[in-house]
């Protein structure tokens, strides 16, 4: 996983409420364990049209949404199934942060383990953003704000594990690894003592 300190981008925005995960990226793609290649398959049912073709009113296919890696999406954003798979296509696709003022669960902690930014932002903050979309934000992960074209700020809150992985780029079995050092010492503490 690469370290996220700080993203800046237009926002794209996805206005529509109750995004499962299943409308991420649809069951029939949960085949592979790669992460990789997933970015194609990410909005599938909605990005596409029946003959394959890009749908254009789907919002994301707009060219004002081209480029955009912070996503703001419509309350309740990942709820559904818990798949990995959901982050995955979503950072495949271009995608780094997600914005929203009620993002489920089960997918926010996936997403974080990932390296996906998931902010849960207060009502009046994410509204401003649904109905502003396109402005340029800067994420600043260290000091947990949002940059806004005026200069003004939004202060969001991350578990202050899933901040350490994310600014230095691991996951949660890649901060065990490095903590070996500390549990062989602690086994051969135990085994003296035993």
């Amino acid at each position: 996983m690469k370290a996220v300190t700080r993203i800046h981008s237009r926002t794209a925005v996805l206005v529509d409420e109750n995004i499962d995960t299943d409308r991420i990226i649809p069951a029939r793609f949960l085949t592979t364990t790669e992460r990789s290649g997933l970015g194609k398959y990410c909005f599938q049912d909605w990005r596409y049209t029946q003959d394959g073709g890009d749908n254009p009113d789907f919002p994301l296919n707009k060219p004002e949404a081209r480029g955009c890696s912070i996503l703001v999406a419509g309350r309740n954003f990942g709820c559904g199934s818990s798949r990995e798979h959901a982050p995955w296509a979503l950072l495949d696709y271009g995608i780094q942060a997600v914005l929203c003022s009620e993002i489920a669960d089960i997918f926010r902690g996936n997403a974080l383990k990932n390296g996906l930014l998931a902010i849960v932002l207060e009502e009046a903050e994410h509204h401003w953003l649904l109905k502003n979309p396109g402005i340029e934000l800067s994420i600043d992960v260290r000091e947990q704000a949002i940059e806004l074209p005026d200069g003004g700020r939004i202060r969001f809150q991350l578990e202050a594990f899933a901040r350490h992985c994310l600014l230095n780029g691991v996951d949660q079995l890649g901060f065990l690894l490095q903590q070996n050092n500390a549990i062989t010492h602690y086994e051969q503490q135990q085994e003296k003592a035993a």
